[in-house]
C-alpha cells in the first residue's frame, strides 16, 4: 500500500528527476541522435555498435558526418571548457569504417493500401519517404533533378560531400521499395492538382532553388554576374562552369559563399578568388570557422566589412567597387547595413553572389498553397500541415528547416502527421519535444577539468587539393577517433545511481523506480529495506531529493500493515537484538561512584560494548578521573535499529525507558561513543546536553601512555568517517587530533569527512539484503589505498573487516600497545561472542560505579 503522502513524495521526485533526461547534444539534435552513446561506444573500440546506434535515428550517417552543421555541438558541455566534441566527425568515422549494406534494416510493415507523393528528393523528402515506406505506405518521390539528394547534392561541393556517399546511403530507400521519378518537374510534367487527387497525402519538400543577386546596384545583370545556386549546381553536376572568368569575387559571409569561393578556386581557368562580406571580422562571419580557415589555406583572400557599391563593365564585368560597412543592424535589431564613404576597387571579371536563396513555386501554378511573407509555405508548426488538408510541408520550404538535419526532422514530422491523418487520429496529440528541444538536464562542470584539445582531422594538402574535387577532409582514423571520444564528458544526471549501490538493482534512475512503484501500488519490501539511510543519494542529487524519506515512510506503512513487525524475515535477528538490548540481563544504569553528583553519563551504545568491553571500562574510568568522579554510565540500546525498521511506536516506547534511565541518574550531559546514538539523543533528549566522546577527548586530553605511542609504527591508517555525523566537523577534527597526538600516520581517502561513504551497515540492510550490503562494503573499502583502517564507529569497523581490510576501532589504539603491521588480526566475532562481550561490558561499567 502507498499512502497519499508517500505518493506525493514520490511524484515530486518523478517530476523533477533528471535521470532520464537526454544529454544536451541529443536534445539539440533535431533527430535526437544519441551522440553521447555512440561516442562512448567508439571510445570503447565498438565501432559497429556505434554505427548501429546512429542508424536507429539516421539513415545518412556518412553524409551527415561530413556536412551536418552539427547544432549538437553548440550545446556540448565540453565546449564550455575549451572546444566542443567533434560529434559529426565521429559519426562519419563510424559510417566510413563500419557501415555495411548487408547489415541494413530492411524491415517494413505490410501494405496498408495508402499512397503518398513526395515532391523533392532532398533529405527532408527522403526522410519522409523512409518513415512512410516502413509503415506500409506506397511512396513515390518526384524530383526535377536526375540525381538523388536535392539541393544537398547540387548545393554542396563534391570536395565536401562525395557523390558516391549520397548514392550509397539513398539506396536504402530503393531497397525498401520507394519509387523515384527523377527528371520530372511537378507543375509542368505532372500537375500538382493531380497529385493531391491521386494520392492520399502529398509532402512538399522542395529546396531553395532560386539564387539572388544585389539588384540595388548598377549593372547587377552584367555578363559575369552569377548567383550561387546556378554556379554550384553546374559545378556539382559537371565539375565545370565555363562562363566563369579568371578573376572571381564572391559576395557573402556564409557557408554557401565559402563553397562558391573554394569551388571556383578548383576550376581550371580561375587564377584568383576573393571574398567580401558585411561581417566585420573572420570571427563574426556566418560561415563555419573551419570553412573560413580552409578557404584561406587554399589561397582565397577574404575582406570582412565590405558591401557592394558599384559594378563596372565593358563587355563583361571588369571592376567591383565595394564600400566599408560599419554596422549590420539598426537600433531595433533589424538588418540595415550602414556604410561609410570609404571604398575599395577589386579587379575582376566574375562576381558570384551568395547572399541568400529563394523558393521556386512553379510546382503550384494555381497558387493553391498559402505563403508566408518570405515566400515559404504556411504550415502548422506541430504537424507541418498546410492549408490543404492532405498536403504537408518539410525542409527549406517550411520556413524553419534550414539545416539538413532540421529538414530531415521535418520530413519525419510530416510522415508522423500523415500516418495519423489517414488513420483519422489527432495529429497534434503527444508531440512535444519532437524536434530539437531544451533538455531538463542540469549538470555542473567539475573544477579543474583538463582542457584536452579537440582532435583535428586528417586533410589533403591545400596546394594539392585545389587541383581537383577530391574530398579534402579525410576524417579520423581509429586512433584519432578514440582519442577524441575520450574528451566526452558523458553528460547525464545519474549521480544518485553512481553513489548508491542499492538503487541500481531496482531501475535505471529514481523516476523509473518510483513510477513502477506507483503503477504497482506499493514499494516492494526488498526495495524499501535495501536503503542504507546514508543520505548519499540526497547529497549527490542536484535537487536534494530525500529519497531515504520515501523508503523510511514506506517502512512505517509496512510495519503497521504487518502488525508492528518488519515484513523481512531477515529482520527477525534485529528483533532479537532489540529484545536482548533492552533486557535487564544486558543493561545497567549507574550513578557516579562514591555518592558524587552525576553531572555526566557515559553511553557506549551497542556495537562498541559487543566488540571491546575492556575499552568501554577503560574510557569510563578515564572520564571519571578527568571529571572528578562525577560520571555515571548507562548500558542500553538507543533504539536506532527499531526506528530503522519503521517501528515508530515501539521506538517511542523503548526510548522512553532510555530517557527514564538518564533522568533517574540525574545527568545533565550525555557523552556518547556511538555516532548513531549521538544523532538519536540529539533529537530525542532536549533536556540534556549531548556530546560525542570524540569532541570531549581533545578537551580533556588522552591517557599519558597513549601520547606518541604510534610515532614509530610502520602502519598508515586510513580514516573511515561515520556517515551518521558527516556534517559534524568537530567530531571529525577530534578523531584526527587523537591520531595526531598518538603519532600515527594517516591517509585521507577521496571520500572523507562530509563526503564520506556508508560502510554498508546502516539502515539494517545487512539482514534484509546481504548482497547489497556486501557490495557497499567492498566499494567503500576499495576507496582506501592502505590496508589498515581506523574507525570511530564499531559497526563501520566490522564492515570494513568484512570487506577485507585490517580494521580497528580508535579505542583499540588509545588503550592498546603500539600498533604495527604484525598486530594485524581478524577481530570480527560471531553473535554469541558479541553478546558475551556485551555482558562483560556491563560488568566493566558496574565495577566502576
Amino acid at each position: 500500500m502507498i499512502s497519499e503522502n508517500l505518493t506525493t513524495k514520490m511524484k515530486e521526485v518523478i517530476d523533477g528527476c533528471m535521470g532520464d533526461s537526454e544529454a544536451y547534444c541529443t536534445t539539440r539534435c533535431p533527430m535526437h541522435t544519441d551522440a553521447k552513446g555512440y561516442i562512448d561506444l567508439i571510445g570503447e573500440g565498438k565501432g559497429q555498435e556505434a554505427l548501429n546506434l546512429i542508424r536507429e535515428k539516421l539513415f545518412l550517417p556518412g553524409t551527415l558526418g561530413r556536412i551536418c552543421a552539427h547544432p549538437c555541438e553548440t550545446k556540448c558541455k565540453r565546449g564550455e571548457v575549451n572546444a566542443p566534441m567533434a560529434i559529426a566527425t565521429l559519426k562519419r568515422y563510424a559510417a566510413d569504417n563500419f557501415d555495411s549494406e548487408e547489415l541494413w534494416d530492411l524491415s517494413k510493415k505490410e501494405s496498408n493500401g495508402k499512397k503518398v507523393a513526395i515532391i523533392g528528393a532532398g533529405p527532408a523528402g527522403a526522410q519522409a519517404a523512409l518513415d512512410l515506406i516502413r509503415e506500409g505506405f506506397e511512396v513515390v518521390v518526384y524530383d526535377r533533378l536526375e540525381v538523388y539528394g536535392g539541393m544537398m547534392r547540387v548545393g554542396i561541393p563534391e570536395y565536401r560531400l562525395p557523390r558516391n556517399i549520397i548514392d550509397k546511403e539513398y539506396s536504402l530507400l530503393e531497397k525498401l521499395g520507394v519509387k523515384f521519378q527523377m527528371g520530372v518537374e511537378i507543375g509542368k510534367d505532372i500537375l500538382f492538382e493531380d497529385l493531391k487527387k491521386d494520392y492520399d497525402a502529398v509532402v512538399v519538400a522542395i529546396g531553395r532553388q532560386q539564387g539572388r543577386v544585389d539588384t540595388s546596384i548598377e549593372n547587377y545583370n552584367a555578363k559575369g554576374v552569377f548567383h550561387a545556386v546556378e554556379f554550384l549546381k553546374e559545378v556539382s553536376l559537371t565539375r565545370k562552369f565555363k562562363k566563369l572568368g579568371k578573376k572571381v569575387v564572391v559576395v557573402g559571409g556564409g557557408d554557401v559563399a565559402m563553397d562558391c569561393a573554394r569551388s571556383a578556386m578548383r576550376l581550371e581557368q580561375v587564377e584568383n578568388v576573393e571574398v567580401v562580406c558585411l561581417e566585420d571580422s573572420l570571427e563574426t562571419m556566418a560561415s563555419s570557422e573551419h570553412e573560413v580557415h580552409s578557404a584561406i589555406a587554399e589561397g582565397i583572400k577574404i575582406y570582412p566589412g565590405w558591401g557592394s557599391a558599384q559594378i563596372d563593365k565593358d563587355e563583361r564585368v571588369k571592376n567591383f567597387k565595394v564600400k566599408k560597412c560599419i554596422s549590420l543592424f539598426d537600433e531595433k535589431g533589424r538588418f540595415s547595413p550602414t556604410y561609410t564613404d570609404e571604398t575599395m576597387d577589386l579587379e575582376c571579371d566574375s562576381i558570384i553572389y551568395a547572399i541568400g536563396q529563394g523558393i521556386d513555386h512553379g510546382f503550384d501554378p494555381a497558387s493553391s498553397l498559402e505563403l508566408n511573407p518570405n515566400q515559404t509555405i504556411k504550415n502548422d508548426f506541430v504537424t507541418g500541415q498546410s492549408n490543404i488538408e492532405n498536403v504537408f510541408i518539410a525542409g527549406d520550404v517550411s520556413g524553419t528547416g534550414f539545416l539538413v538535419i532540421e529538414g530531415m526532422a521535418e520530413g519525419r514530422r510530416a510522415a508522423i502527421s500523415i500516418m495519423r491523418f489517414v488513420a483519422g487520429e489527432d495529429m497534434k496529440a503527444d508531440r512535444a519535444n519532437e524536434m530539437a528541444y531544451e533538455t531538463k538536464l542540469e549538470t555542473k562542470l567539475e573544477e579543474n577539468i583538463e582542457k584536452t584539445p579537440r582532435v583535428k582531422t586528417l586533410k589533403l594538402d591545400p596546394k594539392e587539393r585545389i587541383k581537383n574535387f577530391d574530398e579534402v577532409d579525410l576524417g579520423f582514423d581509429k586512433k584519432l577517433a578514440e582519442e577524441e571520444s575520450q574528451r566526452c564528458l558523458k553528460c547525464e544526471c545519474k549521480l544518485c545511481m553512481k553513489n548508491c549501490v542499492m538503487l541500481n538493482d531496482f531501475g535505471a534512475h529514481p523516476k523509473e523506480i518510483f513510477e513502477g512503484c506507483i503503477a504497482k501500488g506499493e514499494i516492494p519490501d526488498k526495495l524499501a529495506y535495501s536503503c542504507n539511510m546514508c543520505s548519499q543519494c540526497t547529497i549527490a542529487c542536484p535537487k536534494d531529493y530525500k529519497m531515504q524519506d520515501v523508503f523510511m515512510d514506506s517502512r512505517i506503512i509496512k510495519v503497521k500493515e504487518n502488525k508492528g513487525k518488519s515484513p523481512m524475515k531477515g529482520h527477525n535477528a534485529i528483533e532479537m537484538h532489540q529484545f536482548l538490548g533492552y533486557s535487564n540481563f544486558f543493561n545497567t544504569a549507574n550513578k557516579a561512584p562514591n555518592g558524587k553528583k552525576t553531572k555526566r553519563v557515559f553511553f557506549p551504545g551497542c556495537a562498541l560494548p559487543s566488540y571491546n568491553p575492556k575499552a568501554v571500562g577503560n574510557i569510563l574510568e578515564f572520564l571519571q578521573g578527568k571529571y572528578d568522579g562525577e560520571v555515571g554510565s548507562i548500558l542500553k540500546c538507543c533504539g536506532k535499529p527499531t526506528k530503522a525498521l519503521g517501528q515508530t511506536d515501539k521506538f517511542k516506547e523503548r526510548y522512553a525507558t532510555v530517557q527514564k534511565a538518564i533522568d533517574d541518574v540525574g545527568a545533565e550531559e550525555i557523552i556518547v561513543a556511538c555516532q548513531s546514538c549521538y544523532v538519536v539523543f540529539s533529537s530525542c533528549s532536549p533536556n540534556q546536553k549531548v556530546r560525542s566522546l570524540w569532541e570531549v577527548l581533545p578537551e580533556i586530553g588522552l591517557p599519558n601512555h597513549a601520547k606518541g605511542i604510534g610515532k614509530d609504527s610502520d602502519v598508515v591508517f586510513g580514516i573511515h568517517d561515520s556517515c551518521s555525523t558527516r556534517y559534524n566537523k568537530e567530531i571529525q577534527d577530534g578523531i584526527r587530533w587523537i591520531l595526531d597526538e598518538m603519532g600515527y600516520k594517516t591517509e585521507e581517502p577521496k571520500n572523507a569527512r562530509e563526503n564520506t561513504r556508508c560502510c554498508g551497515f546502516g539502515g539494517m540492510v545487512v539482514p534484509a539484503n546481504p548482497e547489497v550490503a556486501h557490495a557497499v562494503m567492498n566499494k567503500r573499502a576499495k576507496e582506501f589505498e592502505t590496508e589498515h583502517l581506523v574507525s570511530y564507529c564499531a559497526a563501520c569497523r566490522e564492515s570494513m573487516e568484512v570487506a577485507g581490510k585490517d580494521s580497528v576501532h580508535i579505542l583499540d589504539l588509545v588503550f592498546g600497545e603500539r600498533y604495527t603491521k604484525e598486530s594485524t588480526i581478524k577481530r570480527n566475532q560471531n553473535p554469541v561472542a558479541q553478546w558475551m562481550n556485551r555482558f562483560k561490558a556491563k560488568k566493566e561499567l558496574n565495577r566502576r560505579k
